[in-house]
């Protein structure tokens, strides 16, 4: 069974890298997170996630899902409290991708502020969900945490975008190179570069202007 090992400064940035190599998806992988990023004494000497990603991994069954949400569900409530905001959760899968949703209500601050600037504080929140989740069942957190659909929005933005890019790229034979994204959106291009024949993706430079570059395969 292939098996790659790979480092960077989040587990995202580490699985994008792995999966990239071995040209699957996550849903076609299994992932083991052999260390989680961590910073040094002022800011120094920090140490970098590393994971190993295997092929063929068997498919997490609904019930394991639905337990990671409910822990998730259940950390969030909490964290919110603490946070003194009012709003609400619900759980739920769409498009192969369970989800943990947050929604602020009808006050924008509250949205605004668990989302952040270019989906900042949103990648934190999941960053520390996926850590509890880990905690409590051993395995990897497949949950990711939205606010009032940001993600599945910005997700069907950019899987549409990078789908026309690299019809074009077949099309004219230039390589593109897409704006810079988190290791979250990237992940989407590469899926839906994948559904394109005849094209491949590609990260290249460092966060936060680590960009997708798309060439004829």
């Amino acid at each position: 069974m292939r098996e790659v090992e790979r480092s960077g400064a989040s587990v995202e940035e580490a699985l994008e890298a792995a999966l990239a190599e071995l040209g699957v998806s996550e849903q076609e992988a299994r992932v083991e997170i052999l260390q989680e990023p961590g910073k040094g004494f002022l800011g120094l000497g920090g140490q970098k996630a590393v994971v190993r990603v295997r092929l063929a991994e068997p498919q997490v069954s609904p019930e394991e899902l639905e337990e990671q949400a409910d822990i998730a569900e259940e950390f969030l409530e909490d964290l919110l409290e603490l946070m003194g905001l009012d709003a609400e959760l619900d759980s739920g899968e769409e498009d192969g991708v369970m989800y943990v949703d947050i929604f602020a209500g009808d006050d924008p601050d509250v949205m605004g502020l668990l989302i952040g600037r270019h989906g900042q504080t949103l990648d934190a929140l999941q960053d520390v969900v996926r850590g509890a989740v880990q905690r409590r069942t051993g395995e990897r957190c497949r949950v990711m945490v939205d606010v009032e659909d940001y993600r599945k929005r910005r997700r069907s933005q950019i899987a549409g975008r990078a789908r026309d890019v690299a019809r074009r790229v077949v099309r004219t034979g230039k390589p593109e190179t897409l704006e810079a994204m988190n290791a979250f959106e990237r992940k989407v291009v590469h899926d839906s570069v994948a559904e394109i024949r005849g094209v491949e993706s590609e990260s290249e430079g460092e966060d936060p202007d680590r960009r997708v570059v798309i060439r004829k395969a």
